[in-house]
């Protein structure tokens, strides 16, 4: 696995751990943390979460040509 494939997971836990922590309590963590929804901090660690997402639907097609070479 890659560093950025790790970073990305790390991030996109951080994520879900904030989102559930959203629909649970109503509580935003990284808001919380970083001065509020609108701050900058803020702003940019939702991007870096949004883009490792868009980075880890790549994570569900890395298998796939290696197991497609198994097959033959």
């Amino acid at each position: 696995m890659m560093i950025i494939d790790k970073i990305a997971l790390i991030l996109n836990i951080i994520g879900g751990i904030n989102w559930g922590l959203i629909g649970l309590f109503r509580f935003d963590l990284v808001a919380f943390i970083c001065g509020g929804q609108t701050s900058t901090l803020s702003r940019i660690i939702y991007t870096l979460v949004a883009l490792s997402a868009l980075w880890c639907i790549t994570l569900l097609f890395h298998g796939r040509a290696d197991d497609s070479e198994d097959d033959v």
